[in-house]
C-alpha cells in the first residue's frame, strides 16, 4: 500500500482495480479543513487521464505490475510476437497494448513490456532508435532562410520531418518519446 505522502510523478497505483500512474500531483494545505493531495493519473490499459483527489494520509493499493525484457520477432497482421528474454518463451501481443511503439519497432529490437494481471498493457522502448529512409522528397536549396525541414518516410512506416539534406537511403536517429529527428547516423 502507498500512502499519499509516497506520490510522485510515474509512480503506479491501482483504483477499482486498474493501473494508474500518476502524471502530476500537488499537496494542498488549505487554511480551513484538512490537506488533500489533488492528482492527475493515467489508467494504463485504456491512456484515459483522469484528475482525482485524496486525502492526506489516505491509502491506495499497489498494483500487480512486472516488467520483462523482450525483443520483436514479426508481425502476423494486427498482432505482434514476441520472445522473453529470459526464458525465450514466445507470445502474441496486440498492436493496441503496444500503443505508439509499432511506428518505431524493427525486427529483433529489444523493448521493456509492462504487463498487470499477466495482460501486456504498455510498451517502452529505448529513448532513440536507429531508422533507414525509404522516402523522402528531394530537398531543394534556396528554398528558405532558415533550416527548413520535410517529411520522411522511415523502414517501419512512420513519417518525420527531416532537414533538407536527408536523402533515400539515409540513416536517421529519432527519438522515441517525441517522434523528431535527432541526428544523421554515419
Amino acid at each position: 500500500m502507498y500512502s499519499t505522502a509516497d506520490f510522485k510523478k510515474g509512480l503506479k497505483i491501482e483504483i477499482d482495480g486498474a493501473p494508474y500512474a500518476i502524471v502530476e500531483f500537488l499537496h494542498v494545505k488549505p487554511g480551513k479543513g484538512g490537506a488533500f493531495v489533488r492528482t492527475k493519473i493515467k489508467n494504463l490499459v485504456t491512456g484515459r487521464v483522469l484528475e482525482q483527489t485524496f486525502r492526506s494520509g489516505e491509502k491506495v493499493k499497489r498494483p500487480d505490475l512486472m516488467e520483462r525484457e523482450v525483443q520483436y520477432l514479426y508481425r502476423e497482421g494486427d498482432t505482434y510476437c514476441l520472445m522473453d528474454m529470459e526464458s525465450f518463451e514466445q507470445f502474441m501481443v496486440p498492436a493496441a497494448a503496444l500503443g505508439e511503439a509499432t511506428l518505431y519497432l524493427k525486427e529483433n529490437e529489444n523493448l521493456k513490456i509492462l504487463f498487470f494481471n499477466q495482460q501486456p498493457v504498455a510498451a517502452e522502448l529505448p529513448t532513440a532508435v536507429e531508422l533507414e529512409v525509404v522516402s523522402t522528397d528531394p530537398g531543394v536549396r534556396g528554398d528558405t532562410a532558415s533550416g527548413g525541414s520535410k517529411p520522411a518516410t522511415l523502414e517501419t512506416g512512420a513519417v518525420v520531418q527531416v532537414p533538407l539534406f536527408i536523402e533515400v537511403g539515409d540513416r536517421v536517429r529519432v527519438d522515441t518519446r517525441t517522434g523528431a529527428y535527432v541526428e544523421r547516423v554515419k
